[in-house]
């Protein structure tokens, strides 16, 4: 075993896979739970009339959450408000996470083209989050620090070339096709790229977002809306400090094991909201078939008002279902049974969707 100082670099993390045996009969039947939780998600997905519904609600869910996770925080209003508004007059907070969410939909289009992940990916989603040109860490004294104490609790590897070797190392390991599931492997890969620690800010949020890439790359989700950072925030310190138990003693059956009961307790939390989000529009759809005038009426309009919490004029008009004018009318057809509800945001009017909001809040 290395030794291990947390005030000095740690340039000798091990390389993957791991030397311990890490295919365990309680790791093995707990990935095949997962697994089962995670394929009801991939099929329930299926179930929603227009993926971009889910791809709008749920990816800005978890960009929220795993950006809470580094103490950037904004509210979900802020946040559904600046998706759909054109006003930039957001805090910088919101804005960031918005990035989140950018980057997680760039590295999706990326695999899906490649069919692979690498440096330059993870380079790609931290600079978009960070909107810089952020790159492998080439200065020292970079250090992780107990929040409450301000002790330093880990230093990790130091030197470009040391980093960009691991990094390989870690790319080699991800898309090489071998027997071992890949639920198993994605904690191993997590842990790998968090103690690395490639850039200089951002790492816990690429991360997360690898995660995500993963399961899609390994077809385990056809998009990547598996909200599992709101797991790791109710554990958080569990979190922490079952990665620095593998740092410390290669302790990797426990943080595995918590990865892959975030990954079912999330699958579920999930499919909770997909079956909520489905009931919604039937029943809107019911609701408007009752209550709006006849030449208002479409399926494809109530459908839109669920890709995102707030709509507006102009997302009609690009969606082909009305011109400005009526579009207007419609929306406000909406409002008058209390579907919607009129907002101004700058010189914008948004229309809010309250039962939608309601189940992300």
């Amino acid at each position: 075993m290395n030794k291990f100082n947390p005030e000095e670099p740690y340039n000798e993390l091990p390389l993957l896979p791991p030397e311990k045996n890490i295919l365990t009969k309680t790791v093995l039947q707990k990935a095949l739970k997962a697994g089962r939780v995670l394929a009801e998600l991939k099929g329930k997905c299926d179930t929603i009339p227009d993926p971009t519904i889910l791809i709008n609600s749920l990816v800005l869910q978890e960009a929220k959450a795993s950006s809470e996770i580094e103490n950037i925080i904004t509210t979900n209003d802020d946040l559904f408000k600046a998706f759909s508004a054109k006003s930039d007059k957001f805090a910088p907070s919101t804005k960031e996470v918005l990035r989140y969410r950018q980057a997680l939909w760039s590295g999706y289009e990326f695999i899906k083209d490649k069919q692979l992940l690498n440096t330059n990916l993870f380079i790609d989603i931290v600079q978009i989050i960070k909107k810089n040109e952020a790159s492998i860490r080439k200065t020292t004294g970079t250090h992780l620090h107990n929040p409450i104490t301000n002790e330093i609790v880990y230093t990790p590897p130091e030197g470009e070339s040391v980093i960009r070797d691991k990094l390989h190392n870690l790319e080699k390991y991800i898309n090489k096709k071998d027997e071992v599931d890949p639920l198993i492997k994605l904690p191993v890969i997590h842990y790998q790229f968090e103690a690395i620690h490639p850039f200089l800010d951002g790492n816990g949020r690429t991360g997360r977002i690898i995660n995500i890439l993963f399961l899609v790359l390994k077809d385990l989700l056809d998009l990547p809306i598996l909200y599992h950072s709101k797991y790791i925030i109710d554990n958080k310190n569990e979190y922490y400090r079952l990665l620095r138990n593998i740092t410390i003693n290669q302790a990797w059956e426990p943080f595995i094991l918590f990865i892959l009961e975030a990954i079912e307790r999330t699958s579920l939390f999930t499919i909770d909201i997909i079956n909520n989000i489905n009931s919604l529009i039937q029943e809107t759809i019911e609701l408007a078939k009752f209550r709006l005038p006849d030449r208002v009426y479409s399926k494809e309009l109530i459908e839109l008002i669920f890709k995102q919490p707030y709509t507006k004029i102009d997302f009609l008009v690009k969606a082909d279902i009305a011109k400005r004018k009526t579009a207007s009318e419609y929306l406000q057809e909406l409002e008058k049974i209390d579907i919607l509800k009129s907002i101004k945001v700058g010189r914008e009017k948004l229309f809010l969707n309250k039962k939608l909001y309601n189940l992300f809040s």
